[in-house]
């Protein structure tokens, strides 16, 4: 088959997609009509464009790069992130998740390709080549994104939402707005649903920015706030509630400054729809917001294909009661890969004592969170000896790189290197401070046909209580 027809095939199975409104395939690809000029998700409910009107694209900044605008019924900018990024470990699923973290906003196109490793003509040349778009337009799409949904939940001036969501001035921030949107930014909050300008006249910094994080397909919240329920370190973190309806609350270091946020736990969903989980930042910058919703995103593992995972671990015996029994199962990351790190090494108790110790008071108690988790370079300095010493002298240094562009065959290298990180701790910091989906404990053999979903697959040995990790 010639490369013309596979494009020819695989457009047309994009647009059976389309057609069948398939919510899978929200945030792995977009679709455009030339004739209307807007750009939507492909389970969007509006009338399937007929095929020859229909462009496809594997980025929003993509397809608001080719002069389209994004589609006012399905709003494609809120979909789940594509799977994608999460699991590539290559320089264009590297880079995408810097970007979501905000590196290019805060440290221009030359800070994320020094984080790379490569040079910023590259890293312009190759996102450009695969997805259409450069990192200053993947950036600008995700502004964009951050701009609409503080004009549609909170109540703040136009200028400070301006920049908050990273624009360097109003007037780029209105273009931004119009080109995007195709209207302007007080059409954009006029237009937001009755529910969420109820709540935008609550939401301040003070009250908090509400926030619903969508995912794809089912999602199994149960296991994921049982996890974070027993890992949970007094005064940086707590889970409050009864099963079900549990409320997860942790502190955050950002860039600009500090934050608390709250996720509700939700009943299980199964539909093929997706669905989200509703959180409420309190931040004391703005600026943060992007940020912060990666770093949930991450910790909480949103932007994964629970189809793909189920449909490969329940082809397996020992795998497919599980997966039928917990579809949708996720394989948590965290908000904070320094702490982390430090905290696979110490366990839950250790951790708490560093807190107490060491950890930053936060001007603004809130119940019990307190603290924010103490900076590797803080825990350097103040136990030098020791393999906690150790670990955080080197992630202080950068000599162990856990950030959202980092090498993930690197970091595990680095940090087998350092004193006291035995194989087991370097797994759990590869699987949940890198995201990687196939990694597996050393203690555990699993066989090769539960690649490259082996992270997953251990997730489901744990909930089925058929193997146990956490210390």
């Amino acid at each position: 088959m010639t490369e013309t027809a596979q494009r020819t095939a695989h457009e047309d199975s994009r647009y059976e997609a389309v057609r069948s409104r398939d919510a899978r395939f929200d945030g792995a690809f977009f679709f455009a009509v030339r004739t209307t000029g807007i750009y939507c998700r492909p389970s969007c409910p509006a009338i399937t464009p007929k095929r020859h009107n229909v462009r496809f694209f594997a980025t929003a900044a993509a397809a608001q790069g080719s002069g389209f605008r994004a589609c006012r019924r399905c709003r494609p900018d809120a979909v789940p992130g594509s799977a994608e990024w999460n699991v590539r470990a290559d320089l264009v699923g590297r880079a995408m998740r810097l970007i979501g973290d905000g590196v290019v906003d805060r440290e221009g196109v030359s800070g994320l390709a020094g984080r790379l490793g490569y040079s910023a003509r590259q890293v312009q040349r190759q996102l450009t080549a695969e997805l259409g778009a450069g990192p200053v337009a993947l950036a600008r799409a995700q502004r964009a994104h951050t701009a609409r949904v503080l004009l549609q939940t909170t109540a703040l001036p136009v200028t400070e939402i301006a920049f908050a969501s990273g624009f360097a001035s109003v007037r780029q921030f209105n273009d931004t707005i119009r080109a995007v949107y195709a209207a302007t930014p007080s059409d954009v909050r006029a237009a937001a649903p009755a529910a969420d300008r109820a709540a935008a006249r609550t939401a301040t910094p003070s009250a908090g920015v509400p926030l619903r994080l969508a995912h794809r397909g089912p999602y199994q919240a149960g296991p994921v706030f049982d996890l974070l329920q027993r890992e949970a370190v007094a005064g940086i973190e707590e889970v409050a509630g009864p099963p079900g309806r549990r409320r997860y609350r942790r502190t955050l270091r950002l860039p600009h400054g500090t934050g608390i946020v709250a996720v509700e736990e939700r009943r299980e969903t199964r539909g093929s729809g997706g669905g989200w989980l509703d959180a409420r930042l309190h931040l004391t910058d703005l600026r943060d917001l992007t940020t912060s919703v990666q770093r949930l995103r991450r910790l909480f593992d949103l932007d994964a294909d629970p189809y793909a995972v189920d449909e490969r671990l329940g082809a397996d015996p020992r795998l497919a009661p599980l997966v039928a029994a917990r579809p949708g199962l996720r394989s948590p990351g965290t908000a904070d890969p320094a702490e982390l790190a430090v905290r696979a090494l110490t366990g839950r108790a250790a951790a708490e004592r560093l807190v107490q110790r060491y950890g930053e008071a936060l001007e603004a108690p809130c119940g019990t969170l307190t603290h924010l988790f103490p900076e590797p370079a803080v825990l350097a300095e103040a136990e030098p000896d020791g393999p906690v010493g150790a670990l955080a002298a080197a992630l202080a240094a950068g000599t162990v790189r856990l950030d959202p562009g980092a090498d993930r065959d690197d970091a595990e290298r680095a940090l087998l290197a350092v004193p006291g990180v035995d194989a087991r701790t370097a797994a759990v910091v590869r699987t949940r401070a890198l995201g990687d989906p196939d990694t597996a404990p050393p203690d555990l053999t699993v066989p090769d046909s539960w690649r490259p979903w082996r992270s997953y697959a251990v997730n489901h040995l744990r909930a089925a209580g058929d193997w146990e990790q956490d210390r």
